[in-house]
């Protein structure tokens, strides 16, 4: 999800729960105040109360940047990071937070006593352990400059092979009758088993349409039969029925399954409850396609809690063994031994699909943002991007072409900026290899267009494409879509690149004033958008179009959500140069890339 999804709610309200009405001022004076009432309370716990009192009389202008700004994630974490080196317990200071959680409305008394619980242990032992400028790490988690220096190893380098890289050859289309293969992408399944239809949609929690959320009051706001726009993931009938279209309908070759199978309940989440969705999703793919491989990534809502995925410097504290292990049991019914070992060691994986064609799995959490535990040491955790090094210059010597796949785009902002950027500089070295990639996490239907590092006559460089596929969930307000890619191969000398690629979709309003949804094509890339072929230059070459032609743009908006009925507009100049900005950017972080629209 994106930059205002639980995910970040939840991380958001550690800091900024009690500072709501907040003014840039100088508060040390107030931390100094802390100190004095925690030597002289009998606990900590009981000081805290009216330290959060002192803030908010001492604070008389609302800040402008409102809950989830700046000034009130810096003030939050500098609390927090103060408390939690004062002698607070874990336990205090999560029964504390999760009280004022309540108390500011920002969720349900289960929502924030679940969500201060399950991130206590990361968090707190993360602060303990750094002394991050707060500025740096509100600019991360905020996805805005908040200031601040660098985090620990902000500027690091994967090192490329002493090899020169090979002359970029245009891709060349393929003769007429040469064969393909259609390839499936299912993209942030969210299934949720609790699912109940005619439950209230409205539930003031961040997951709803569930027996815990209550009866709907009103007609208007029961979740339907099939899903529903508002805060509800994937009813397991939907899922079920989509799987039995897709396999009466299309021939399919492969499945690229790119991660985020549990539900947004992420205060009430449970190693169990995680395995067993993973598992069903598993089960229901190979019941319905047996005689097809399926290629996975491993999302962030993979995680116990959410975003949170341990790199092995902090195995001792919090392993993530139980995940690896579960996964790698599951995904072997589709890999090759050979991957193995670097599953079990972080959830990645390089795969020969056919001779010449190699998929490469990515685990994009140790890019996100929102995982605590990169605070500790950003530099390529697990070594996955050195390893990527090794696979693609393995793959270049032997001519075999490449395809990667992961959850969070590299371009999304979520994505850490280092990380991105090693990601951003590999891909375009082995340009020539590296002939798609495929990532979930937005919901939307989308794409990053990747440049050239120098301009040739003022003019960058289109080198590469990262396609983002649409959800199956239709949280938040998108109808429920899945995408086929149309692929050259297999063949001697096949260039292994995307020719075209159609996405599908169902209307949740008439789906669910039916007996069973339709499922329609939206539309097919090269002929809604006038594309001679899906190579980097003609994606460059739309997006220009987009900037100077409003009907084209909304055309793509309309694609983004797939066509839904309750989707905000995108009607201000600035909605639209940031949607422009985004699909320039396969560099998170990183404005320099876009042009004026």
């Amino acid at each position: 999800m994106g930059s205002l999804s639980c995910a970040r709610v939840l991380i958001s309200l550690q800091f900024i729960l009690i500072f709501q009405p907040l003014l840039e001022v100088r508060c040390s004076p107030i931390f100094g105040e802390l100190d004095n009432s925690i030597k002289g309370a009998s606990s900590v716990t009981n000081a805290l109360p009216a330290f959060a009192k002192k803030i908010a009389n001492t604070l008389s202008i609302v800040s402008d940047d409102g809950m989830f700004g700046c000034f009130p994630c810096i003030l939050g974490l500098k609390t927090l990071h103060f408390i939690a080196r004062s002698g607070a317990t874990e336990d205090e200071i999560a029964a504390w937070s999760s009280k004022l959680c309540v108390k500011f409305g920002i969720s349900t008394e289960r929502v924030c006593t679940g969500l201060c619980n399950a991130m206590k242990k990361e968090v707190f032992y993360v602060l303990s352990k750094t002394n991050l400028d707060p500025g740096y790490t509100c600019s991360s988690i905020l996805e805005q400059d908040c200031g601040g220096s660098g985090g620990p190893n902000d500027d690091w380098l994967v090192t490329l092979p002493n090899v020169t890289k090979p002359p970029v050859v245009p891709v060349q289309p393929p003769k007429p009758g040469s064969s393909t293969l259609r390839v499936l992408h299912i993209a942030d399944v969210h299934l949720d088993p609790l699912y109940t239809v005619g439950s209230e949609t409205d539930c003031g929690e961040f997951l709803c349409c569930r027996a815990g959320s209550g009866k709907a009051t009103t007609s208007t706001s029961a979740a339907g039969k099939w899903g529903d726009y508002r805060k509800c993931d994937t009813p397991l009938r939907s899922f079920e029925f989509l799987l039995e279209h897709i396999a009466k309908t299309h021939k399919i070759d492969y499945i690229l399954w790119t991660g985020d199978d549990p539900p947004h309940d992420v205060w009430n989440q449970t190693e169990k409850s995680h395995l067993m969705v993973i598992d069903k999703v598993s089960e229901l793919l190979q019941l319905h396609f047996p005689s097809t491989p399926v290629y996975s990534a491993i999302g962030n809502h993979e995680g116990i809690p959410v975003n949170s995925f341990s790199p092995p410097y902090a195995s001792h504290v919090d392993s993530m063994d139980w995940l690896y292990q579960a996964l790698n049991r599951t995904w072997m019914r589709w890999l090759q031994p050979t991957a193995i070992p670097t599953v079990i060691k972080g959830a990645f994986y390089s795969v020969s699909v056919f001779p010449g064609f190699r998929i490469i799995s990515l685990n994009m959490n140790y890019c996100n943002n929102l995982n605590w535990w990169l605070l500790l040491n950003t530099t390529d955790p697990l070594g996955q991007l050195q390893w990527l090094v090794e696979e693609l210059q393995d793959a270049e010597d032997k001519g075999h072409k490449v395809h990667i796949i992961g959850h969070i785009p590299p371009g999304n902002n979520d994505c850490m900026k280092m990380w991105s950027f090693n990601y951003y500089r590999i891909v375009n070295r082995y340009e020539s290899t590296v002939r798609g990639q495929f990532f979930g996490h937005t919901h939307m239907d989308d794409f990053e267009v990747f440049y050239d590092a120098e301009a040739i006559e003022g003019k960058r460089r289109p080198t590469n494409v990262a396609y983002i596929g649409p959800s199956i969930t239709p949280y938040n307000a998108v109808n429920p879509a899945y995408r086929i890619y149309t692929v050259d191969g297999v063949y001697s000398n096949s260039t292994w690149a995307v020719l075209d690629h159609e996405t599908y979709f169902v209307n949740l309003t008439e789906a669910n004033s039916s007996p069973s949804p339709n499922w329609y094509l939206l539309y097919k890339a090269k002929t809604a958008y006038g594309l001679s072929s899906l190579q980097p230059d003609s994606w460059d070459d739309l997006i220009s179009r987009f900037s100077n032609n409003d009907w084209l743009f909304r055309l793509f908006y309309r694609h983004y959500h797939r066509a839904s009925d309750a989707f905000p507009k995108c009607e201000t100049k600035d909605c639209k140069r940031k949607l422009l900005c985004s699909m320039q950017s396969g560099r998170s972080n990183d404005m320099s890339l876009c042009v004026k629209s």
